[in-house]
């Protein structure tokens, strides 16, 4: 008989197991679903520490106002009022380079910048404690802020002359600081969890104006990039933690669209502006 290995949900007609637990017994009631998340990624139960590090991320994630994703999903409600999930999906397939996707971008972006300098990846942080100093010179990481800054303007001049942007510098409403910012950090930092990918984001976002010839605050889906990483998550797998947080978001908008309908204003204020352009002429 065929066998489909899983290490995660299995049932028979009196009991469901989730990762070698009783879901009922040992799950429901105790584990936190942000707990919960993390642990069927990573198939190993998140310290205290991890899992308050891991939901101010999600919290950071789940809903920045009327965003594309936002009005995407609040559009199709009004469409097709009759497919809860058909809105939800649209607001998610909205997830991309510009909107929740540059948290796996930024994670990806510090994770190679740090493999290439055979420094410790996120499979080597998994369930570890993070390096002491003596460690991190050993294996090539920094140990001072110095260190940091080296590294980080030496990472942006690469990323430049290869015609690359920086994923998670600069953010289209907050132009001076992204206020999520110093939180995910502050939190990190409590918690002993600043790992290389956070301390080489700090550090491109004190020393890129000298590269780039223009300051831009680190936003907030970047950092929550750099804090997954250190979390030892893996970093193809980040927009999808973007799309588990905001899809708490897009459930509340479309609950208030709902409650305070704005669909059938946004379509006909666009509907009863368009102007028709001649296409042969400019």
């Amino acid at each position: 008989m065929t066998s489909f290995p899983t290490s995660l949900g299995t049932s028979t007609a009196d009991e469901i197991r989730l990762l070698g637990q009783d879901l009922t017994a040992d799950l429901m009631g105790k584990v936190g679903f942000g707990e919960l998340a993390f642990w069927l990624v990573a198939l190993r139960r998140p310290t205290p520490s991890e899992t308050r590090l891991f939901e101010a991320v999600l919290v950071a994630l789940a809903d920045h106002g009327f965003t594309p994703t936002a009005i995407a999903a609040r559009l199709t409600y009004l469409s097709a009022p009759d497919s809860l999930q058909g809105a939800l999906a649209a607001g998610l397939l909205g997830g991309g380079s510009r909107f929740l996707g540059v948290t796996e971008d930024c994670g990806i972006f510090l994770d190679e910048a740090l493999a290439r300098r055979d420094l410790p990846t996120d499979e080597a942080l998994a369930g570890r404690e993070l390096p002491s100093d003596e460690a991190r010179a050993g294996r090539g990481l920094p140990t001072d802020e110095d260190g940091w800054d080296a590294l980080a303007l030496e990472v942006v001049r690469e990323a430049k002359a290869a015609g690359r942007y920086v994923p998670g510098l600069g953010h289209p409403v907050h132009k001076v600081q992204d206020p999520r910012t110093p939180v995910l950090i502050g939190i990190a930092t409590e918690e002993g969890l600043l790992g290389p990918h956070l301390q080489l984001f700090q550090a491109i976002g004190r020393t890129h104006e000298q590269v780039l010839g223009r300051k831009l605050p680190l936003n907030g889906a970047g950092v929550c990039g750099a804090a997954l990483a250190d979390l030892g998550l893996p970093v193809e797998l980040l927009r999808g933690f973007a799309l588990l947080a905001r899809a708490a978001g897009l459930l509340g908008q479309l609950a208030e669209e709902r409650r305070r309908p704005i669909g059938m204003d946004t379509y006909l204020t666009v509907d009863r502006n368009a102007v028709y352009v001649d296409p042969t002429q400019t």
